[in-house]
């Protein structure tokens, strides 16, 4: 965290949270989630470095050379044109294999049209229950598209949406979008200068907010479209945006209701700064670059690159003494604002100097020689230097000492006036060679060397973050967070994985002020109103007030200072809230808050939150602080953490690398050089960019083939989303649309033997052995997917229905049924193979809506007794407990050994390369039939 000088924290183990232990008389907005060691930073700067090496160096020469391939096939398209909504008609001719574009037209139109994701449709199911289940999509920015990391949220939250409602729940999964104040306004910035040459301040801030709209429009259906291309059973009559009407109001009035109960604040406090922004950041925007040593790096504003990862020392000399002091820093631009040295009380180097000054050698100030047992006396020369005004922790060191805290640097990154007429509007890192040369010629300069450090990076605009000293809106938050974390320890909010709890409590506790003031233009505008009362003659202090409307802020100043409404002038705050404020209320806002609307009163709390584990700080603990402050309940039950996604080399999915990947290129396929092209039109470092061209070369050598929305979907959900983070590859992607192609000739078959015997489903009475056995491993997979979808562990439940699936159903069974249905056993079988078949698909829903809705309505025709529901989506999902007569223990026990035998008998025959062109040899044969002995 300290960049500008060598120091050590001793902190009796609690490590870099010392920042945060407690509030203090001025806020910080610096993070108090505990930072890793030196040694850990680069021991994680190594393995990236390392990974990169491997895709640059080629050690591999294809990283799909043991991947399954899949060879090109034929479009299949669905030949019938119907006005959007319509019913797809199945009863066209079976298309001969499996197809994407086939299977997945029209039907979601038609579920949509028809209301089946509203909560509403739940009184016209047969088997619903008198519960509910409600959860918000973790709300995406409205930036750009989604990648992968997207893509496996909604297949897991969709996946536990559709099983609730075929289950017979009342469900409202509400979709929506994040204006995401910094990101979009960055990016509308960007566009508006390289298209037309002009910057924000060119605009208006009406005119700018109008270009802010169209793009958010844009943005904002893109992202729609793809949530729809995935699947997501959301209701999209309440979709919900961040700065819609309704929301806007819910802000507005929790951030009064705040103010009101004394949480929000204003106050003076050193916040993040991006100089390039002008404003403030928050610090999950802050990203953490970590340099080896002297490092050339490009700077916004700046044509050359500028130097860092190096130290310089330089002395002070001793005011009425001969003596000096060295101090070493990595930004000698900063020492303009030096107010102090500090050095350890025990250190027997400084002893004679207690209590005297050193003189700036180019202001003249005199800098006090305090003792501070902060310092560790045994790293560089065991002095430091103390700027106040921008570094976090001399800002802490100057509130225990009674320090100034002078301000050197603006907020447009240059430098101030104090600074002298020489440095005046210089930018900082141009004035950090004139000071050093300026040194050199005082004869102070002491040298200068490599040294590794963690450069604060903006996200957003790549500039280096500046500590500033701002007069912003701060929230309390440490008596929020002791009841965040006391909803754990009493169980009335469940973590899972568990072992997050101990994370929540770590970093709650050790929580710092929030500030949430934004100097945007694109947000919700702070509703704070400065004070200006008319015919005073006494010099005013700065005086605010705060409410709904600014009628409302006016009434507030006239009581508040006993004077008429027409003596008050008023002039809003031009801040924008945080982006994270807004996005705290989403649980209860989306759902019409602070109105009590007839939603709040059903769905609220909500049922679970789902989101990735990277967000547990930023979003989840502040809707927790947020929602338990304004609605006095916890805005959800349980919290259920999934595992980031992560590439093929084990690098976290980023925008800034390159690495991300578009869900539609996975469902659509897509060429080599498209993927190319839009890594060549983001704005990366050099470095990046080669690296992350080169991984897509070694990845997708001929592009990204057609997978399709339901194998996506699959292979997402088949990870362990609570375990390590999941390292997603195609090929994986691949197997599952091997798997829908498994799914859809079965289905040919059983559809063929339907209608060639002209078989009449019978009530379901197994006779032989082998039926018996697939009805009870039948029954066994419901058992296994209800205890999987309840402990939130969807890739046991993809598991076992992939295995009754492959192993069970179509290894074992349907070859026995082969030559059973010529005999009169045929009723039977048929009927036992069409209710595998039909339960199968309604288990396989949730993960996989689009070829299941299009095989089950065609097996429909042959239901016996009442009729289905309209889709199958609101068909009933099986239930254990009405199914235990179909449970054979013995025949299950008996025929796991045969079931393996020929699941290596298979694995043997393709290892061999075995035919009906090649068949097996005497040998071979041999072995089989010892296997089976």
């Amino acid at each position: 965290m300290r960049a500008n000088r060598i120091i050590s924290l001793k902190l009796s183990g609690r490590g870099a949270a010392i920042f945060c232990t407690s509030r203090s008389t001025k806020p910080s907005s610096s993070s108090s989630q505990q930072k890793s060691s030196p040694r850990a930073k680069a021991e994680k700067l190594k393995r990236r470095r390392e990974r990169e090496e491997t895709i640059l160096l080629n050690r591999n020469s294809s990283v799909d050379d043991k991947k399954v391939k899949l060879s090109d096939k034929e479009k299949i398209v669905y030949p019938i044109c119907k006005p959007p909504g319509t019913k797809k008609d199945t009863s066209f001719p079976f298309p001969s294999s499996y197809s994407p574009e086939y299977v997945e037209s029209s039907w979601y139109q038609w579920w949509e049209k028809e209301g089946f994701f509203s909560p509403e449709q739940h009184e016209r199911v047969s088997h619903a229950v008198d519960q509910t289940f409600s959860l918000c999509i973790p709300p995406p920015n409205v930036t750009g598209s989604l990648h992968l990391g997207h893509a496996l949220t909604v297949a897991v939250e969709d996946a536990l949406v559709r099983w609730r409602r075929m289950q017979g729940y009342r469900v409202l999964w509400v979709p929506g979008c994040d204006h995401a104040g910094i990101a979009t306004q960055t990016v509308v910035e960007r566009r508006l200068l390289n298209q037309e040459g002009k910057h924000r301040q060119d605009f208006t801030r009406e005119e700018f907010l109008q270009e802010l709209w169209k793009w958010k429009n844009q943005k904002g259906e893109e992202i729609y479209h793809q949530l729809r291309r995935l699947g997501a059973s959301l209701d999209w009559s309440r979709a919900c945006f961040t700065m819609d009407p309704g929301f806007s109001r819910a802000v507005t009035k929790a951030f009064v209701r705040l103010c009101d109960s004394g949480l929000i604040y204003r106050s003076e406090g050193l916040v993040n700064w991006s100089c390039a922004l002008e404003s403030s950041i928050s610090d999950i925007e802050v990203d953490s670059k970590e340099l080896p040593g002297q490092t050339m790096l490009s700077v916004p504003g700046y044509e050359n690159k500028v130097e860092f990862g190096t130290i310089v020392t330089f002395a002070y000399p001793i005011e009425g003494h001969d003596g000096e002091v060295e101090v070493s820093t990595t930004r000698p631009e900063t020492m303009l604002g030096d107010v102090a040295i500090a050095v350890h009380p025990n250190d027997p180097r400084y002893q004679g100097v207690h209590g005297k000054h050193c003189k700036h050698p180019f202001t003249n100030r005199l800098l006090p020689i305090i003792t501070d047992s902060v310092v560790d006396m045994e790293l560089g020369t065991g002095a430091v230097k103390v700027t106040p005004a921008h570094d976090h922790t001399d800002f802490l060191l100057s509130q225990r000492h009674s320090l100034p805290c002078l301000t050197v640097i603006a907020g447009d990154g240059t430098m101030m006036p104090p600074c002298g007429e020489w440095l005046k509007g210089v930018k900082r890192f141009d004035a950090r060679q004139l000071i050093l040369d300026a040194l050199v010629e005082k004869k102070l300069f002491r040298g200068k060397t490599n040294h590794a450090m963690t450069l604060p990076v903006c996200s957003r605009s790549g500039d280096i973050i500046e500590p500033l000293l701002k007069k912003q809106w701060f929230i309390q938050c440490d008596e929020m967070a002791k009841k965040a974390i006391q909803a754990v320890e009493d169980g009335q909010l469940e973590i899972i994985p568990h072992c997050f709890t101990k994370t929540w409590k770590n970093w709650l506790s050790n929580i710092s002020d929030w500030c949430i003031s934004r100097q945007l233009w694109w947000g919700h505008q702070i509703p704070a109103y400065q004070v200006e009362l008319c015919n005073s003659t006494e010099k005013q202090e700065e005086q605010w007030v705060w409410g709904q409307s600014e009628n409302e802020a006016r009434h507030r100043a006239a009581v508040k200072y006993g004077v008429k409404l027409e003596d008050v002038t008023l002039t809003q705050d031009p801040d924008v809230l945080d982006t994270w404020f807004s996005s705290a209320l989403f649980p209860f806002a989306m759902l019409g808050w602070p109105e009590k609307t007839t939603d709040l009163q059903r769905f609220y709390p909500n049922s679970i939150l789902e989101t990735g584990n990277d967000l547990i700080f930023f979003w989840v603990a502040r809707m927790v602080m947020l929602g338990t402050e304004l609605t006095r309940q916890l805005p959800f039950k349980q919290v259920v953490f999934h595992s980031l996604v992560r590439d093929e080399h084990g690098r976290k999915m980023s925008k800034s690398l390159g690495n991300v990947i578009d869900p539609l290129d996975v469902i659509n396929g897509v060429t080599l050089e498209r993927l190319q092209e839009k890594v060549e039109e983001g704005n990366f470092d050099p470095r990046e960019r080669r690296v992350a061209m080169e991984a897509q070369r070694k990845n997708f050598p001929k592009g990204i083939p057609q997978c399709g929305t339901d194998a996506l979907r699959f292979a997402l959900c088949s990870h362990k989303m609570q375990g390590e983070d999941i390292s997603l590859s195609i090929s994986q992607v691949l197997s599952c649309r091997y798997f829908c192609n498994k799914i859809w000739h079965t289905l040919r078959y059983t559809l063929g033997v339907m209608g060639f015997a002209h078989s009449e489903v019978v009530p379901l009475k197994p006779l032989g052995v082998m039926d018996r056995w697939i009805c009870s491993r039948l029954y066994s997979t419901v058992l296994q997917c209800e205890k999987g979808f309840e402990a939130y562990e969807l890739h046991t439940v993809t598991s076992a229905l992939y295995s009754f699936w492959v192993h069970s159903l179509c290894d074992v069974y349907m070859e026995y049924v082969k030559p059973v249905l010529s005999h009169r056993a045929r009723q039977v079988a048929s009927s036992v193979l069409y209710h595998c078949v039909s339960m199968s698909l309604v288990m396989l829903s949730p993960f996989m809506p689009f070829i299941t809705e299009e095989l089950w309505q065609r097996l429909q025709p042959f239901r016996p007794g009442p009729a289905a529901q309209t889709s199958l989506c609101l068909e009933q999902y099986p239930c254990s407990s009405k199914l235990s007569h179909w449970h054979f223990p013995e025949e299950e026990r008996d025929f796991l050994l045969v079931q393996e035998v020929v699941r290596v008998a298979r694995s043997l025959r393709a290892q061999c390369g075995m035919t009906k062109e090649k068949p097996a040899s005497n040998g071979q044969l041999g072995c089989f039939f010892f296997l089976f002995i």
